[in-house]
């Protein structure tokens, strides 16, 4: 399995990442465990949740998912064989929330708990946060790194303009330095990262992995009209706004490929991402062991240059 390095870290991932947002959600402990064993059995190794996740669904309070991987890695004792990330800073109700250093150094000690280990990876910044300065936060991630609770911190939803105020505070002493961005990016959504955010995290080498690569699965094609909708609840609201007329002919032109590949249209899509120069691995969740299976042929896809350019040109205004 190719490996790729995370910006600057010492790091290696492999080309998907499994997001684990669903653990605790949509997907109960029992087969969250096989979702993960099946993971390894393919020879991936990057999980990436957060403190928040699922704090929107009736009966939790987050620290769901966190606490699900944390009894995996503890009952299978396979701590070492994965590259754990988490976030911060998402409001968790009771005031807590946002990117302080009383909160950080507060929260980071919440997910160690409940992924029942003594480090994490990569520790990420959900949002940023206007209320704290930046050179608050990335002190107090320093003072984790320092403390070895986390190897290395990133940055998730920051604008160009954000994102490079963080860099700029990293490079003074005492200050941690963000390595890794979290942008939201897929074929249907690119405006917020393509430009000048993504010129940026070329030019200072930072690792890439976006989240909803799949759009809320309206990349797999399971949506085609509002009929569809309620085959996930959970994804209705998002799902909805991709069905215009952009939508519509990125899954023209999906179908279009798959017949040339032979291939899904959600493995066409993470392709999409995993061969653009900028970004280092994907994230997507499945749901279950024959969704995670299509996936993760995702990394063998091979896309031509034209059948790139046809997707490229499908999703421009």
């Amino acid at each position: 399995m190719e490996l790729r390095r995370l910006g600057d870290t010492d790091l290696e991932i492999t080309p998907l990442v499994f997001g684990g947002n669903v653990f605790g959600w949509n997907v109960g402990k029992e087969d969250s465990f096989r979702l993960l064993d099946r993971l390894l059995d393919h020879g991936f190794n990057a999980v990436d949740t957060a403190d928040v996740y699922s704090r929107w669904a009736d009966g939790n309070s987050g620290g769901e998912s966190e606490s699900v991987l944390g009894e995996w890695m503890a009952d299978r004792g396979k701590r070492d064989d994965l590259v754990v990330i988490t976030k911060v800073g998402m409001d968790m109700g009771e005031g807590k929330g946002g990117l302080s250093a009383d909160w950080i150094e507060r929260a980071v000690e919440d997910s160690l708990r409940r992924l029942k280990t003594d480090r994490i990876d990569l520790y990420l910044s959900h949002k940023p946060d206007a209320d704290t300065p930046i050179e608050e936060t990335l002190e107090a991630h320093q003072r984790l790194i320092d403390a070895g609770k986390v190897r290395y911190a990133g940055g998730s939803n920051y604008d160009a303009s954000g994102l490079a105020e963080a860099l700029a505070a990293g490079r003074a002493e005492g200050r941690a330095r963000y390595q890794v961005l979290q942008p939201e990016f897929n074929l249907y959504d690119r405006d917020e990262y393509k430009g000048d955010l993504e010129d940026l995290c070329v030019r200072e080498g930072l690792g890439v992995i976006p989240y909803f690569s799949l759009a809320a699965g309206f990349l797999t094609g399971k949506y085609r009209s509002e009929d569809d909708l309620g085959k996930s609840a959970a994804r209705e609201g998002k799902v909805k706004n991709y069905l215009d007329a952009k939508g519509k002919r990125i899954l023209a032109a999906l179908d279009e490929v798959a017949e040339e590949t032979d291939a899904t249209p959600a493995q066409i899509s993470l392709a999409w991402l995993m061969e653009r120069p900028s970004v280092t691995a994907p994230i997507a969740s499945a749901t279950s062991v024959d969704q995670l299976d299509e996936l993760v042929g995702a990394v063998d896809l091979v896309l031509s240059d034209d059948q790139v350019a046809r997707l490229d040109a499908a999703g421009e205004e």
